[in-house]
């Protein structure tokens, strides 16, 4: 019998978020936030689509992003500026076919200066999990800006094409938000949340790729790649949000 999905709990005190410091706000130059979290002292997963202007479709200089680690009631752990910024290769913001932007939509981020602050430790990734696992998610959102909130039971409805249907609850400002497995001693990052969906008149999650993509981004920053190419080589071309379907089944919204 599978267990039922906990509440958002809001982390609001030092001991409610003890343990979770490395998950942060991404404050983007004005237009708005997502959900980032430290895989190691200087290098941030979130979404890719959180690095596009959603207007115009173009890539948002990283220069203007800051990661707020543990940011909590006006205060963060660490304030750290974006120094690069890579995005998965086949990603294309809002391109049409759902199910590849939902698996691709992976971003990293390498700050300017390493966090090393013995309060923020940076997670470990795993492998992905499989249908009807118990996962957790730790978000900020439009309507809890101000501290991040832990849903610390949901679970895997489906796999498909490479995409992960979840349960948890999400909101604008999610994107990016870590999804952890707590199998182990410690929980671990195994995705990344990228959208919100409707399947079915129940509203879902969706979870992108995670180890294979990881590998890329990696590889891309050690290679030197990163540096913001401007908006003429960043605009993509724009599809109505909401009105795609793919085999999934889902209809699509961003967080």
């Amino acid at each position: 019998m599978q267990a039922e999905d906990a509440r958002l709990k809001r982390l609001d005190t030092g001991d409610d978020s003890r343990g979770w410091e490395a998950v942060g706000r991404l404050d983007i130059g004005g237009k708005g936030f997502c959900t980032g979290a430290l895989i190691s002292d200087n290098l941030v997963l979130t979404a890719a689509h959180c690095l596009f202007d959603k207007h115009t479709g173009e890539r948002i200089d990283h220069a203007k992003i800051e990661f707020l680690a543990g940011w909590r009631n006006g205060r963060a752990s660490a304030y750290r500026w974006v120094r690069r910024a890579v995005i998965h290769p086949d990603y294309v913001f809002d391109g049409t076919a759902m199910a590849d932007r939902v698996r691709n939509d992976v971003a990293l981020l390498e700050l300017h200066h390493p966090i090393r602050n013995t309060t923020v430790v940076p997670f470990e990734t795993d492998a992905r999990p499989s249908k009807g696992d118990s996962i957790g998610v730790v978000s900020y959102a439009h309507d809890r800006a101000e501290a991040p909130s832990i849903q610390e039971v949901c679970r895997v409805m489906a796999r498909q094409q490479g995409v992960l249907v979840m349960s948890c609850d999400i909101d604008f400002g999610s994107s990016g938000s870590p999804v952890f497995s707590f199998d182990g001693d410690q929980p671990r990052i195994v995705s990344v949340v990228s959208a919100k969906a409707e399947v079915n008149g129940q509203n879902v999650s969706l979870g992108t790729q995670l180890q294979k993509p990881l590998e890329i981004l990696r590889a891309e920053l050690a290679a030197g790649g990163g540096v913001f190419a401007g908006s003429e080589n960043a605009r993509v071309k724009r599809v109505t949000v909401g009105g795609a379907r793919s085999g999934t089944g889902a209809k699509f919204v961003k967080p």
